[in-house]
């Protein structure tokens, strides 16, 4: 079993910067996969950011270039950076993980607002 827990959301300008943490506790050993997802009104979940154990990453185009991923080398927390942020990235995010036997886990999603 994997814990996550977000943190670090809240009211930011656009064109503002916030940083999210996630907090890993549990099997973490066993992680593969670290990510950001979110989940904005009347859309689907989506893929924001990943992050491999091996170090590879992976972002969704329409982030590329504003946010980066990074994880501690514990793989007991990752981060998103979140810069020049539009009102488009307002959503609830999501820290996800996905463990060697692929079971995936999420955090309880934290609020992103952005707003002048």
């Amino acid at each position: 079993q994997v814990q996550l827990v977000e943190s670090g959301g809240g009211l930011v300008q656009p064109g503002g910067s916030l940083r999210l943490s996630c907090a890993a506790s549990g099997n973490t050993f066993s992680l593969y996969g670290m990510g950001w997802y979110r989940q904005a009104p009347g859309k689907e979940r989506e893929l924001v950011a990943l992050v491999t154990r091996g170090g590879t990453t992976n972002y969704a185009d329409s982030v590329k270039g504003r946010f980066t991923i990074s994880r501690a080398n514990s793989q007991r927390a990752w981060y998103l950076e979140m810069n020049n942020l539009e009102a488009e990235d307002t959503a609830v995010y999501y820290c996800g993980g996905t463990v060697i036997s692929g079971q995936h886990y999420w955090g309880q999603g934290i609020q992103v607002t952005v707003s002048a």
